[in-house]
């Protein structure tokens, strides 16, 4: 991609402009993924996808309106700009309230991710290969505990997403980041007894990113710890006891219970028929919600993330933005329209999946910031507590208020130490309760992948979510239903 897609792109401008747009933006998005999925030992899939095409959204009459083509040629183009506007004008006769967007600084730029090591180097056989040798230490440990294990489903894959982004404002961002990602998924089970474990991971650049994973001894280790559960955990103790969450929790914690209810289109209720409401109304900003040691963020120019970019698909500058800052509600995520309803400046919050979706504001990688105790530390004065390092399911209500996480590997503790496994241990705290229980916050910052949906068509987009290890005090455990 060269001059001639600007060439393009720029000719979706003029058009839109002289048929009387205020604004004017053409996104050309191309996204390539190769995925080679093992099924219980036996390769199942190899496949590989493509989208390439042009989204175009105007600012009519005080309305917005989207169209794309997947034919890229200056007549389709033109046509794509008709429809955009189009919509825009039948839009605005519908609406109370017209659309403004915030006034912004735009750039001219370009991001290019470079693998270390070309995705495309490693053809599927090579994948197969490595997703067997994982499935066989696998299936060997489970056998040597003596559980049975069902279904296994073990899954490598790349992409490359490429985009360029103009606007009237004076954007002109070009950006090429290559993913790796990768799933595994497996049920062991024994006695009655059965725990799942699935597992996304993800990050931006080339294989590399798959040999820095050690996805063997990961998943080897994950299986002798749920196996040991599904043989031995015990029922985890009913009384008020202090609780330590793992960082994967807390990853997930952090995303549903303030990534989702910080954003300001969600905020403003425009979300409420597809994903949702929200706790956080627009005079919640300074409200206390949680103790002076969580502070949670959302940052999307982390390296090597996941959720990474450095411009929005608005053309605005991205950057750290701080959601929930010394446990008060600081910051909501925004892009151009919400930021002007707000007053604010945008925060680089538009993310879209393909070129034949509009820009919604998104996450991209959420987790609390880490604090200055140890895992010991945190532990050593705990007479009775239990550790709930990862997580079987999670459930959340509708305004992200109430919440449930189950454990899969979790751990009695006693006296300071790590001592017995309890069987999925669950702990339902509203988002208030759980923060507000936090009395130490770890050192061990780690990330989780994962693609989170929002919107109707729905789009995923991957991000991380991850935090440290923190303790709550005085927090009553319960068991999952049925067991």
């Amino acid at each position: 991609m060269g001059i001639k897609m600007e060439d393009l792109l720029n000719h979706a401008l003029r058009v839109a402009t002289k048929l009387g747009a205020r604004y004017a933006e053409a996104r050309y998005q191309s996204s390539m993924y190769e995925e080679s999925l093992l099924k219980n030992g036996v390769p199942e899939i190899n496949s590989k996808t493509r989208s390439r095409g042009i989204g175009i959204r105007v600012l009519v009459n005080s309305a917005l309106g989207f169209s794309s083509i997947a034919t890229i040629t200056k007549s389709k183009i033109e046509e794509a700009v008709k429809e955009a506007i189009s919509i825009a004008k039948s839009s605005s006769s519908l609406i109370k309230k017209g659309v403004n967007l915030s006034e912004e600084q735009m750039f001219e730029d370009k991001v290019i991710v470079k693998p270390r090591i070309n995705p495309e180097n490693v053809d599927s056989d090579g994948r197969i290969q490595l997703l067997k040798m994982i499935d066989e230490e696998l299936l060997g440990t489970s056998q040597k505990l003596g559980v049975k294990t069902s279904v296994r489903l073990l899954s490598i894959g790349y992409g490359v997403v490429e985009k360029m982004v103009i606007n009237i404002d004076g954007a002109k961002v070009y950006s090429k980041i290559p993913y790796e990602m990768a799933t595994y998924s497996f049920t062991l089970s024994s006695n009655g007894r059965s725990l799942q474990r699935y597992e996304n991971l993800g990050g931006t650049g080339g294989w590399e990113v798959v040999e820095r994973w050690l996805l063997d001894k990961v998943v080897k280790e994950e299986a002798e710890n749920i196996g040991r559960a599904v043989l031995s955990a015990k029922s985890p103790p009913s009384d008020k006891i202090d609780v330590v969450l793992g960082s994967e929790i807390v990853g997930i914690v952090c995303h549903e219970s303030t990534g989702h209810p910080s954003e300001a289109d969600r905020v403003l209720g425009r979300e409420a028929a597809q994903a949702g409401e929200t706790y956080i109304t627009p005079g919640s900003l300074g409200k206390c919600i949680g103790s002076e040691l969580v502070t949670i963020v959302d940052n999307p120019v982390i390296p090597g993330s996941f959720g990474y970019y450095v411009y929005d698909d608005e053309g605005v500058k991205a950057r750290e933005r701080t959601l929930l800052e010394n446990g008060r509600i600081k910051e909501l995520l925004h892009n151009r329209e919400t930021a002007a309803e707000f007053g604010l400046k945008s925060n680089g919050a538009a993310r879209a999946s393909s070129y034949n979706r509009e820009p919604m504001i998104r996450m991209s990688n959420t987790y609390m910031k880490p604090g200055d105790y140890s895992f010991e530390e945190l532990i050593e004065d705990i007479k009775l507590g239990v550790y709930i390092k990862s997580y079987l399911e999670w459930n959340i209500d509708d305004k992200r208020w109430n919440q449930r996480y189950v454990g899969v590997e979790s751990y009695l503790i006693e006296n300071g130490r790590i001592t017995d496994m309890v069987y999925q241990p669950a702990i339902e705290l509203t988002a208030q309760g759980l923060y507000s229980s936090v009395d130490a916050v770890g050192k061990d910052l780690a990330f989780y992948a994962g693609y989170c949906g929002k919107g109707d068509p729905m789009q995923a987009v991957p991000v991380w979510f991850g935090g440290p290890s923190i303790r709550l005090r005085n927090v009553k455990l319960s068991t999952r239903i049925g067991h």
